[in-house]
């Protein structure tokens, strides 16, 4: 067992109209004037802000309430809430969605707890230093951002926009209320994209340059094996209770960092993470649904790393999926099949034809890998460093 520092301070309340318990657990953080912030009008059709807006007022909770939040989200929208909420001087914000409101709401927090600063500037290497409290009603499954200490936005106001992303403890809320049945209106597509993310989060601590920690492991092939088995039922039956408490509770432990926990000496098992920057790059460009750009390029990342540690992927192939082959280089490509089987059962595309609707063009595959490296001024990837000609190789393998 190699050593690791772990703690996640995120109360998870799960079931059932969870929902009700948020005025209590506003207060337990010490809330009395809350921010809400949510993304489109069906949160506002479904009734959902208006009746969390209910419980907060009943309690004697001010609140105030703003949506707008996109899918990518924008830093432009970030700073017009982040506007919005100083001159109503929270002491509480409330994200009431999925992964790109609640890294809206944490933008926000960071930024009306830091007068003078832009919301860009924590994107941009000044360090968060103090933030407000910040709870979480998820609404999507998929981005984990109810338990991460993550989060992403598209800076939109730039001639040339790029998507970034920051790390740090002060993202993590302190509270998320998990009720499955808000889930069950989604459509199919946004589900099936969803269950995607939630893999891909556990493949990028699961195939991490440090290993070791076999229990890590197990978690993280039980992981699989559930979203596996229970993604395409809720695709299917999104109605199906159990299918979408499965999907939300691995959406939260895919992120809460459990699944990547382990350090040789002074290195940190981080996690690969490069499928996510391939397909950040992807989504900046083409504004493309994130689980969908990580389903088009991850059986070309697999083939063109492989070669690193086969045996990793041949232990993939056979805890998650009971491949029972003795030659590793056998069972890791089956491995890659079963996955590619998996993403197709929940309509996902695999390849960037199908992701796009045309096969992008040379230009294009270069202005992808241009932005994916930042202008070719940094590497991606731990289980393989990979440059801008690697990069390009990918992208042209899953063309």
């Amino acid at each position: 067992m190699e050593k690791f520092v772990y703690c996640s301070p995120t109360k998870i309340v799960f079931g059932k109209a969870a929902e009700e318990k948020t005025a209590e657990l506003v207060k337990e953080n010490g809330g009395t004037r809350v921010f809400i912030i949510y993304g489109g009008h069906s949160a506002v059709k479904s009734g959902l802000i208006g009746r969390v807006c209910g419980i907060l007022d009943e309690a004697g909770i001010d609140n105030m309430a703003m949506g707008g939040v996109v899918p990518n989200p924008l830093v432009s929208k970030a700073r017009e809430m982040a506007e919005a909420a100083r001159a109503f001087n929270p002491d509480f914000i409330l994200g009431i969605g999925g992964g790109s409101v609640l890294d809206t709401a944490k933008a926000v927090a960071h930024t009306v707890a830091a007068p003078g600063h832009d919301v860009w500037d924590f994107w941009t290497g000044t360090k968060v230093e103090k933030t407000i409290p910040l709870g979480a009603i998820l609404t999507i499954s998929a981005a984990g951002s109810e338990t991460s200490n993550s989060a992403v936005l598209t800076n939109d106001t730039l001639d040339a926009p790029t998507k970034r992303g920051i790390t740090t403890e002060f993202n993590r809320p302190r509270f998320a209320v998990m009720n499955p049945e808000l889930t069950m209106t989604l459509p199919k597509y946004q589900i099936g994209a969803g269950a995607a993310d939630i893999f891909m989060h556990t493949h990028e601590r699961y195939f991490a340059a440090v290993l070791g920690n076999h229990l890590t492991d197990e978690m993280a092939e039980g992981l699989f094996r559930d979203i596996i088995k229970y993604g395409p039922v809720g695709v299917k039956e999104p109605d199906n209770y159990e299918a979408m408490s499965e999907i939300m509770w691995c959406g939260s432990v895919s992120h809460i960092g459990l699944t990547g926990i382990g350090a040789q000496g002074d290195t940190p098992r981080e996690g690969d993470w490069a499928c996510h920057q391939l397909g950040m790059a992807l989504s900046t460009i083409y504004d493309s649904t994130h689980g969908a750009t990580l389903t088009a390029v991850w059986a070309a990342w697999c083939r063109y790393v492989m070669k690193n540690n086969v045996a990793r992927f041949a232990q993939f192939a056979r805890k998650v999926y009971g491949i029972n082959v003795a030659d590793d280089q056998t069972a890791a490509d089956m491995g890659i099949a079963c996955t590619n089987e998996f993403f197709r059962s929940l309509g996902m595309p695999l390849s960037l034809t199908e992701l796009l609707g045309h096969a992008p063009t040379d230009e294009e595959i270069e202005a992808i890998a241009t932005e994916c490296t930042y202008g070719k001024t940094r590497k991606i990837g731990s289980f393989a460093s990979l440059d801008y000609d690697d990069i390009v190789a990918i992208y042209n393998d899953c063309r």
